[in-house]
C-alpha cells in the first residue's frame, strides 16, 4: 500500500495560509453574550477498527532521500515501519511537514480496508463453516493493541480470539490465515500434528505463513511465536494460546 503527493502544491493552495491567517484569531468575547465564543463539542470517538495511534509513531519512519526526486513525495508501510521518499533537496521542515501529510494519508487509505469486530466475527464464522467444518464458533471477536509479540491469541474455554492491531493493512489472506490459526485452537489448545492438520485445508497457509516470518525478519524479533516446533500442551488445556 503507497501514497504519493507532489511536494509542490498549486499557486492557489501555496497562498491559503496568509488567506486564512486572521480565520484562526481568538474571537472578541467582549460584545454581546450571544456573540461569544461557544465551547468546541468533544472530538468524535474512532470507529471499532480504526487506525490506531501507533500508525502515527514518528519513531518507526524512515526517511530516505533520493536526487533522481525533484517533486513527488511518496509513502508506504514496510512491516512496523513507515517509508517515506523524498526529495534530495528538501529542507529539514518540508521533510517534517512532508512526513506528518503522508503519515495521514496512508493511516486514510488503511482505515477505509479494515474490519471492524463485527466483520471480523463475520468473517470467522465464513472461515470456520469453509475450513473446519463450522465446529468452531468463537463467542468474540476483537482487535488489541497490547499483543507485539504474536499475530493473534485466544482462550479455548472462553471462545475469545484477540488479533493484534499490527495485522491491520495486511493482505486479507494474511488475516485469514491468522483467525484459522486461533479458530484452530479452540479446536485443538496445542501447536502439534492434530493442529497443522486443521490448517492444511487452507490453501494459503505456507505462503501466509512466509509473509509473517518476512515481516518478523524485518522487524529483527527474536522468534516466531506459534511455529511447527512449539511444544504442544496438554490435551483440553485453558491457557491461552498464540499465534506468532
Amino acid at each position: 500500500m503507497a501514497a504519493e503527493r507532489d511536494s509542490h502544491p498549486p499557486a492557489s493552495r501555496r497562498r491559503a495560509p496568509a488567506a486564512s491567517g486572521s480565520q484562526v484569531a481568538a474571537p472578541n468575547t467582549r460584545g454581546r453574550p450571544d456573540q461569544r465564543q461557544q465551547p468546541r463539542p468533544a472530538p468524535p470517538q474512532p470507529p471499532p477498527g480504526a487506525v490506531p495511534p501507533e500508525a502515527h509513531d514518528r519513531s518507526r519512519v524512515e526517511v530516505r532521500r533520493s536526487a533522481r526526486r525533484s517533486r513527488t513525495v511518496s509513502a508506504y508501510r514496510e512491516g512496523d515501519r513507515t517509508i517515506v521518499l523524498i526529495p534530495a533537496r528538501m529542507s529539514h521542515a518540508e521533510e517534517q511537514r512532508w512526513v506528518a501529510q503522508m503519515l495521514e494519508k496512508l493511516a486514510a487509505q488503511e482505515s477505509r480496508r479494515i474490519p471492524g469486530d463485527e466483520a471480523l466475527m463475520t468473517r470467522a464464522r465464513e472461515l470456520s463453516a469453509a475450513y473446519l467444518g463450522d465446529r468452531a464458533r468463537p463467542s468474540q471477536v476483537r482487535w488489541v493493541t497490547n499483543q507485539n509479540s504474536r499475530w493473534g491469541s485466544c482462550t479455548p474455554s472462553e471462545g475469545t480470539i484477540r488479533l493484534s492491531h499490527r495485522l491491520q493493512g495486511m493482505p486479507e489472506y494474511v488475516l485469514d490465515y491468522v483467525l484459522l490459526h486461533e479458530l484452530a485452537h479452540l479446536l485443538v489448545p496445542d501447536h502439534g500434528p492434530a493442529f497443522w492438520a486443521l490448517l492444511e485445508a487452507y490453501p494459503r497457509t505456507e505462503r501466509a505463513r512466509g509473509y509473517l516470518e518476512g515481516v518478523v525478519s524485518a522487524a529483527r524479533l527474536p522468534h516466531i511465536p506459534g511455529a511447527r516446533h512449539a511444544d504442544p500442551g496438554p490435551a483440553g488445556s485453558d491457557r491461552a494460546a498464540s499465534c506468532g
